[in-house]
């Protein structure tokens, strides 16, 4: 599949760690035409904001690292994320993307066709993470990762931790996102949520965590037993 963009080239402009990063990941035409779409829902209905082309990369990588079959993907983001991971996954993986937006899952949906991505290999559920994940069969998955707001699916963190056999991951997006983590001063509830989840994952002596500078920060967690 032909690319576009990649890192700058030499005497290039200046740029910024997070632009090379975005340049470096060299997004596909098909994504990068869900980008576009995506993000321009996102400025005029306020729906989700896609995945940045280095986040999009990183999750590519990580599907491919553990060989994915099965992935489980909360928040369609216009299908951007997701087609990042059917890239990163084994051509007979299957990806299963939930959404409680109508207008998302359908966007997802689009933007799977749009780039020639087979039926077989895309399950997209509307619901919520509560509706849905319990209909989802317990360590069954390589991959889970979660793109929406904290608030969304954090609740369900253990049942989303339990979906992962051994050595699977559990991957997700936004810690970093505006620094607020960071800032004590920071009480608004998402914030106090991704604490939340932050302490449950490091705590948890059944997973290895790190967190991830990428983009708005990927927090990232591997299931040891």
């Amino acid at each position: 599949m032909t690319s576009v963009g990649g890192p700058p080239s030499p005497g290039a402009s200046p740029t910024s760690p997070a632009d090379y990063a975005d340049g470096f990941a060299a997004e596909p035409p098909a994504v990068a035409t869900a980008r576009h779409r995506a993000t321009t829902s996102a400025l005029a209905f306020g729906t989700a904001t896609p995945v940045e082309p280095a986040v999009g990369a990183t999750l590519a990588v990580l599907a491919a690292g553990v060989d994915a079959r099965s992935v489980v993907l909360l928040g369609s983001g216009g299908g951007v994320a997701g087609l990042w991971l059917l890239q990163g996954m084994r051509r007979d993986g299957v990806l299963t993307a939930l959404d409680a937006d109508p207008a998302e899952v359908r966007a997802a949906r689009r933007a799977y066709t749009e780039a020639g991505v087979p039926q077989g290999r895309t399950r997209l559920i509307f619901g919520t993470p509560g509706e849905v994940l319990p209909r989802l069969s317990p360590g069954a998955y390589d991959l889970v990762v979660c793109t929406g707001p904290p608030l969304e699916w954090s609740a369900q963190l253990p049942g989303l931790v339990g979906l992962l056999h051994r050595g699977g991951s559990l991957v997700c997006h936004g810690l970093l996102a505006d620094g607020r983590i960071a800032d004590r001063a920071a009480r608004d509830e998402q914030t106090v949520a991704w604490r939340e989840v932050a302490r449950t994952v490091r705590e948890d002596e059944s997973l290895t965590s790190a967190v991830l500078p990428v983009g708005a920060g990927l927090l990232v967690a591997t299931k040891r037993d």
